[in-house]
């Protein structure tokens, strides 16, 4: 599922705190927005291994 809630990309150097909207530019600055969700996978996660292991001692 995509997240349809963006960050405005020059947050950091044009704002205070992150400015969020829906839609692709941000509305005060006018700079590219982006998605504001982080990656759900990253296939070189180091604790993955050790992760999964506990989800299937849990079950």
């Amino acid at each position: 599922m995509k997240s349809d809630i963006r960050v405005c990309s020059a947050w950091r150097d044009a704002h205070d705190r992150p400015v969020y909207t829906l839609f692709t530019e941000c509305p005060e600055c006018g700079a590219d927005a982006v998605n504001s969700a982080p990656a759900p996978f990253d296939p070189e996660d180091s604790y993955g291994e050790y992760r999964r292991a506990l989800k299937r001692r849990n079950r």
